[in-house]
């Protein structure tokens, strides 16, 4: 560990009451209680650690004979002084929890792991890893000094052209790749847009249920969002309308209503844009799983009815890719090109290019078409059998939500039963949910589980999982 290296070894006190050579002691011994050192690491040398510390090489051999006459190290002759193989130490007292927040909570609440039913996460066990590795390795290859230089801050053009090309024949949108930045996840898009078009004060609609950190990134950017609800059909334009007509925005997930798989109809998409033409306002399309839909074909985005240039259209790599990618983007309005550029000059640092580099490989040579094609087939199989699993065990206890896409099933329950009380008993017990509740900025009567199926894959695995949320319930 570099706190331990040669050259890296802090000074000691010497006003400590503890003598040298004790000190060295204590400090190996708390990082291997710790794991900092773990066991096998090799710690310096006796003789390195004399002439960093300007001491006595007796002292340091005093510190160490003790570690070693304690089982905590060994002398391996020319192989160096390590910490003992095998070595089994009391697991370290925890440190109390924080308190957190519970305001600030939904800003973060995916976890860094693959759980059961875990939201926000395509099919990693079926992504095609071989394929990802052949082009990286590719990439990484014929990687010439100018690639390593900064990165282009609005995107790597390659990538912004393949983008333009897949956006126009997938989701029908006529852009130009001077019109796509790229970012680094849906957050950095909306704090892109945020300081591109809106200032503080302004009124922005958001839906209701609607994805938390959409609330939470815009309240932290000083502009006040408004609820509106939704129904059957999509967001409620004509409350919009009511609750707050001088709106400088709305966000919305028109493809798949994000949290309640609903697709907003023709007349709402017409009556939107009418009232962001008229009242020169934006409308920001979230379509992060636009792709998903499996009782016909995908429905054009909102974007590819936009005439008068209100619309920004947001998309990532994050759900037919892989989280971890950190990439998404953005399509603009010709007239804002300017302006975004402007901002991304300022609060931009771009993405790394030889990330851009192999996405752009993977879309050029058709991977990326075929991935969502066998995608959109298996996750209509396990949609399928993982409603079917967890009807058939709790089947008295909730109602499964029919839904035309998405990634995630909503399971209502019956009952007067409190869904952010399973939520949390569900996660004690290893298994993801989140509850509809905490989507829903106004007044909370429903109650309902959003569990994600993309990464069940058998009806057999969701009844097992379905039997463990019965003893929950």
């Amino acid at each position: 560990m570099t706190i331990l290296k040669a050259g890296k070894f802090s000074p000691l006190d010497p006003a400590a009451a503890e003598p040298f050579y004790r000190q060295i002691y204590n400090r190996v011994r708390n990082a291997i209680a710790r794991g900092s050192l773990k066991p096998g690491d090799r710690i310096p040398s006796a003789r390195a650690l004399t002439k960093e510390l300007g001491l006595a090489r007796g002292t340091i051999e005093t510190a160490y004979s003790l570690l070693a006459a304690e089982g905590y190290i060994q002398a391996k002759g020319q192989a160096g002084t390590i910490v003992t193989p095998g070595l089994k130490l009391q697991a370290p007292v925890p440190s109390p929890i924080r308190q957190v927040d519970t305001s600030l909570a939904a800003t973060s609440f995916r976890p860094d792991t693959i759980l059961p039913f875990q939201m926000g996460l395509p099919a990693l066990d079926m992504f095609p890893r071989k394929i990802w590795a052949r082009l990286g390795a590719r990439c990484v290859r014929a990687m010439q000094p100018s690639a390593m230089v900064h990165p282009a801050i609005y995107g790597l053009p390659p990538l912004r052209a393949e983008i333009a090309a897949y956006l126009q024949v997938s989701r029908g949108i006529d852009c130009s790749p001077s019109q796509i930045f790229l970012t680094s996840g849906y957050r950095h898009t909306i704090e892109l847009i945020g300081h591109a078009l809106l200032k503080a004060g302004d009124r922005v609609w958001v839906e209701d249920p609607g994805y938390p950190p959409t609330r939470e990134i815009l309240r932290h950017m000083n502009t006040t969002t408004v609820p509106i609800p939704v129904d059957r059909d999509g967001m409620m334009v004509s409350d919009g309308i009511r609750l707050a007509p001088r709106a400088r925005a709305a966000v919305v997930t028109p493809a798949h209503q994000s949290p309640l798989c609903v697709s907003l109809t023709l007349p709402r998409r017409m009556a939107l844009l009418d009232w962001a033409t008229r009242n020169n306002a934006w409308i920001v399309e979230d379509d992060y799983d636009g792709e998903y839909r499996y009782v016909s074909r995908p429905l054009p985005a909102l974007k590819s009815l936009d005439r008068d240039g209100r619309v920004l259209y947001a998309g990532t790599f994050s759900k037919v890719l892989f989280p971890s990618l950190r990439l998404a983007y953005l399509v603009v309005p010709p007239s804002q090109v300017e302006r975004f550029e402007e901002i991304s000059q300022v609060l931009a640092a771009g993405n790394p290019e030889l990330t851009q580099t192999i996405v752009t490989a993977f879309i050029t040579e058709g991977h990326f078409a075929r991935h969502i094609q066998r995608m959109r087939k298996l996750y209509a199989e396990r949609r399928e059998a993982t409603k079917a699993g967890l009807e058939g065990v709790l089947g008295k206890y909730v109602r499964i939500d029919s839904s035309p896409g998405g990634m995630h099933l909503i399971l209502r329950l019956q009952g007067q039963r409190s869904d952010r009380r399973l939520v949390t008993r569900m996660r004690k017990d290893g298994l993801y949910a989140e509850a509809l509740t905490d989507w829903i900025s106004g007044e909370q009567t429903a109650s309902a589980l959003l569990l994600n199926f993309t990464n069940i894959d058998s009806q057999r695995t969701a009844e097992n999982f379905g039997k463990r949320i019965l003893t929950l319930m």
